[in-house]
């Protein structure tokens, strides 16, 4: 069933959806003052709150919330979704609705007000957040600096829906050599009939060292150039993705063929790095919420944990 439409706003309004719910009743883990307002932005401030609320957002990723917008675009630049992260614990994902739509940024509660009020008066775009995110991809977090920063060029056309499924895409977009891209598929076991890797690998044959990437290939020029921050607002609702990896130009440059997963859930837009060889346990571990996104992320001066003591 598709998700029901946002309500508009008015100018200086922002969206503080519910993405999570409990026998079908909202979850706001303590973000809303007891007569159902919001003490996070203060009374002085330019902006305005609006929590919304409706079971159909149960689950509602960052990425799909550009597309349930109404027509005629938003009046505010970001929405904030309250998920299931942030109900336990967590801080509010910040979702861009104007830059790269669908990309997010996870924001401390305490500085919501003073960020959005920020964002309206231009003292800070929402490029700003994701150059300054720690691992988690928090705003000015405390989990430590990446590697490998999250890009923030924006893309200079439209790109199509990417395929639905509920496992996880290998998506090429950079297409300068076809003999490299062949190389990946060959080392990544091949693809089937359907257009996937690792679909008929043998259990008996996993080394869990090299655990095999399980996903649905999708090699189509439309898609290059796609920036990691790009990808989510092209993941359909309807199917639970778990991850969407690229093959783009620094995968064909790096001895390891490094692949840019994408983050989907956790913080939508977030980058990990990372060997081709390591991309399925990614996505198993992923998958069996053994770990998090995150946990794959690789720390400025750190050895990566895969590359063991």
């Amino acid at each position: 069933m598709p998700c029901p439409e946002l309500p508009r706003t008015t100018s200086g309004e922002v969206l503080m959806v519910c993405a999570y719910y409990e026998h079908g009743e909202p979850s706001w883990g303590g973000l809303l003052t007891p007569g159902g307002g919001t003490a996070l932005v203060p009374d002085d401030s330019p902006v305005r709150l609006c929590p919304v609320a409706d079971p159909g957002w149960d689950h509602l990723r960052g990425g799909n919330v550009p597309a349930l917008i109404p027509g005629g675009g938003p009046a505010a630049p970001v929405a904030v979704l309250v998920d299931i992260a942030a109900v336990y614990g967590g801080e509010p994902l910040l979702v861009d609705l104007a830059a790269i739509p669908g990309r997010g940024v996870r924001v401390a509660k305490e500085r919501l007000g003073e960020i959005l009020a920020a964002l309206f008066d231009g003292a800070l775009v929402f490029d700003d957040l994701i150059r300054d995110t720690d691992l988690r991809g928090t705003y000015r977090g405390s989990a430590g600096r990446r590697a490998f920063p999250v890009p923030t060029t924006q893309p200079q056309r439209d790109f199509p829906a990417l395929p639905a499924t509920e496992g996880a895409l290998l998506v090429r977009t950079w297409f300068e050599d076809d003999d490299g891209w062949r190389a990946l598929l060959d080392e990544l076991g091949g693809t089937d009939e359907e257009g996937w890797v690792g679909a008929d690998v043998d259990p008996d044959d996993i080394d869990e060292d090299r655990y095999p990437l399980t996903a649905l290939v999708v090699d189509d020029p439309a898609y290059e150039g796609l920036p990691p921050g790009g990808v989510p607002a092209l993941v359909p609702s309807e199917e639970h993705t778990v991850l969407v990896a690229l093959a783009d130009a620094g995968t064909f440059a790096g001895a390891d063929r490094p692949l840019a997963a994408v983050d989907l859930h956790d913080t939508p837009g977030n980058l990990a790095v990372l060997p081709w060889h390591v991309a399925g346990s990614m996505v198993c571990n992923l998958e069996i919420a053994n770990m998090d996104f995150h946990d794959f992320v690789l720390a400025e001066g750190v050895r990566p944990w895969w590359e063991g003591p």
